[in-house]
């Protein structure tokens, strides 16, 4: 099957250009959409044969996300299936409140931060890309890419090919479309706790709906949220000096976490216990990773979104709304861009040094999660010392994250990507 159409450089006014995006999760439908609205006709290539709709648990749209997401009107569709959750509660296992502090401002409108589970983040995004007649092709597992005529030819792992324009990769932190790009880019790092959690269901904890509950226990970190229909999302990060390997982590009964996350949390004053009893289901775990810094995102046809390029660690709360940016921002250099390589370029030096910078934010966060004796101290004694001074007076050091806006209207030159 070839989607080949129209190129600036050709010059073709018969057909728009077209787009392979590889990855259906987050970064792809954004992209997809965004790039339809930027007049460049693309279609999603997904490697799981079905939605996977059932993977993973839940996360944060940070207001920039969904501010990204209003660019291309999908914001909507996304808000109807979560939760504001506009505050952080951070306390120590004894249950002393270390901050309480804004989780960003607000947009104009009033809209917080959203708590949402990632299958009905993926569900809201796929459906509003299908309602816009975007294709999405599954079962396609990308194994090989290479160079035509003015554009690029994908091979899949069932032996199928495809030939667009240009190429994007939104496939993820294990990203094939990184390592065709550059056959010796870094692989994801692993930094030092896996993830767990469930949803627990007829228990009352203390604190509010809608507020993020964050807990630095003496010996793994515990988060939860009460849903507004009462239920407690929660999540786990249990310390594991070494990678464990994925086929183990899988393998391991639920009734072994259950096991091991009521002995993590003994010892502790909060609500983990309560919880963790009261869910039916736990969640098997999975490693946590970040990636450093890529070195290269691009050739002349291909490019590389989301945590293709940038994983984020969960302690960011950054990794769906950065890869909504990216897909957004990378639609407007091609629109207003002619050439595809040199839109590629100027998008790379628009993001690059935010997500970088987010990234580094996101490993200092988990650093915390792992501390020692010695650490917990020292966290606990200047931790709220340092929030009140950080916060006080209504400054938010951390709004160069969440303020950051995708103006979808103002064309992007030179000047501005310089």
């Amino acid at each position: 099957m070839s989607t080949r159409a129209y190129t600036r450089e050709t010059g073709d006014p018969r057909r728009p250009r077209t787009a392979l995006v590889i990855g259906g999760g987050i970064a792809g439908p954004v992209a997809a959409a965004a790039l339809q609205k930027a007049g460049i006709e693309p279609v999603v290539y997904e490697a799981y044969r079905g939605d996977a709709e059932s993977v993973g648990a839940f996360l944060t749209v940070g207001l920039n996300g969904i501010d990204a997401l209003r660019a291309v009107e999908m914001d909507a569709p996304v808000l109807a299936r979560g939760f504001a959750t506009p505050r952080l509660v951070i306390a120590n296992g004894s249950g002393r409140i270390l901050a309480d502090v804004p989780n960003g401002g607000t947009l104009a409108d009033g809209t917080h931060a959203l708590t949402i589970s990632r299958p009905d983040l993926y569900a809201a995004l796929r459906s509003e890309a299908a309602r816009r007649g975007i294709r999405t092709e599954h079962g396609k597992r990308l194994v090989d890419a290479d160079a035509t005529d003015g554009g690029v030819r994908a091979r899949f792992a069932d032996g199928s090919t495809a030939e667009g324009d240009l190429l994007i990769g939104a496939d993820g932190i294990h990203s094939v479309t990184r390592r065709l790009i550059d056959p010796t880019a870094p692989q994801a790092t692993y930094v030092g706790f896996l993830n767990t959690g469930g949803y627990a269901r007829g228990v009352d904890v203390p604190g509010e709906p809608g507020v993020n509950y964050l807990v630095f226990g003496k010996r793994a970190f515990f988060g939860y949220i009460k849903a507004p229909n009462g239920d407690v999302w929660w999540f786990a990060n249990p310390p594991s000096a070494t990678d464990p390997d994925p086929a183990a982590l899988a393998a391991i009964p639920p009734k072994q976490w259950r096991a091991l996350l009521l002995k993590l949390f003994a010892k502790d004053s909060t609500p983990a216990l309560d919880v963790i009893r009261h869910t039916e289901h736990i969640f098997a775990g999975w490693s946590t990773y970040d990636l450093p810094s890529v070195p290269t995102w691009r050739t002349h046809r291909m490019v590389i979104i989301g945590d293709a390029a940038h994983a984020v660690s969960p302690s960011a709360g950054q990794g769906a709304s950065m890869a909504i940016e990216d897909a957004v921002t990378l639609a407007k250099c091609l629109r207003d861009i002619p050439e595809v390589s040199q839109a590629f370029a100027w998008y790379e030096e628009l993001r690059r040094g935010r997500v970088e910078r987010i990234v580094a934010q996101g490993r200092r966060n988990g650093d915390g999660k792992t501390a020692g004796p010695v650490g917990r101290v020292f966290r606990d004694l200047f931790m709220p010392i340092a929030m009140r001074r950080t916060f006080r007076d209504g400054r938010d050091p951390f709004r160069w994250i969440w303020s950051h806006h995708v103006d979808w209207d103002t064309p992007v030159t030179y000047e501005r990507a310089g």
